[in-house]
């Protein structure tokens, strides 16, 4: 059994991330998978085969690559962000830190869900991100 991630909160970057990618691309749902550094959240990873629609997001769990995920990340287009029953299948599968966006896509239209479906903490943290690739093209 892998170790779970014990996370203590998001970047504020990553957060807004979230938010404008959400935004982004109404109407249809946004849907991505949550990596974390030293406990936080820091990225959203976007597999391949990913679909999306204004009903749901289907993703594509086989194509991820060896590595730890902390959760799952989606949108609803709409400003209901309680999980539904499809929702909760998918917390079980994949970390312990679930966020769901809804209009109007701000800092307070967003809540996180454990893998039961539970409300759970997740404070927004300023801290700085690393980039693993800089000076790759310089």
């Amino acid at each position: 059994m892998k170790r779970r991630i014990e996370i203590e909160g998001i970047a504020r970057d990553t957060l807004y991330f979230i938010l404008e990618a959400s935004r982004s691309t109404l109407p249809v749902e946004f849907a991505g998978l949550l990596r974390a550094e030293k406990g936080v959240i820091t990225e959203v990873i976007m597999l391949p085969g990913t679909e999306s629609s204004s009903k749901s997001a289907l993703v594509r769990l086989y194509m991820l690559p060896n590595m730890r995920i902390a959760g799952s990340v989606h949108s609803h287009p709409s400003p209901n962000i309680r999980p539904s029953q499809e929702d909760l299948i998918f917390f079980s599968k994949t970390g312990d830190c679930h966020i769901i966006a809804g209009m109007p896509f701000d800092e307070e239209s967003w809540t996180c869900y454990d893998r039961k479906g539970q409300k759970r903490d997740l404070p927004v943290l300023d801290v700085e991100i690393e980039d693993e690739d800089e000076g790759w093209f310089d």
